[in-house]
């Protein structure tokens, strides 16, 4: 009797798991922590963080938990709560590819004091994804 193979396809993130892991890596880059320095404070080592920011390795209630609390969040942070979080975790494999840019982004951003310069970077960027968007229709 011949078995059956089955093609073992490699196991792929799931949507709600990057989009936790992306959220722990906005706020551990937002606070300036490395991922060697979170793991620590969590016992972990920094590949199990990278694993969890990946959305590779689910993250359990108990950890999620404890990285909310070393990271001074909510664990409600953790979870999609508007229609752009949505959207967001709509669109996880485009996210996933634009995290690094989104997270220096941030990061960059919280940086500035200036409200008014805030608000032209805000419109700024408003204008170049309309832009962007108006080309993606196109094509």
């Amino acid at each position: 009797m011949k078995m059956a193979v089955r093609k073992i396809r490699p196991k792929a993130p799931n949507q709600v798991d990057a989009y936790v892991g992306n959220r722990v890596r906005l706020r551990r880059k937002i606070l300036g922590l490395s991922q060697e320095k979170l793991g620590e404070a969590l016992g972990i080592t920094f590949q199990q963080v990278q694993k969890y920011e990946k959305g590779i390795n689910r993250i359990g209630a108990g950890r999620l938990l404890d990285i909310a609390e070393c990271l001074n969040v909510p664990i409600s942070f953790f979870f999609p709560e508007s229609d752009v979080d949505l959207l967001l975790l709509d669109r996880s494999t485009k996210t996933i590819g634009a995290a690094p840019d989104m997270m220096e982004l941030v990061q960059l951003f919280a940086e500035i004091t200036d409200p008014d310069l805030r608000k032209k970077i805000v419109s700024l960027v408003r204008v170049l994804s309309e832009q962007n968007q108006s080309l993606d229709s196109k094509s």
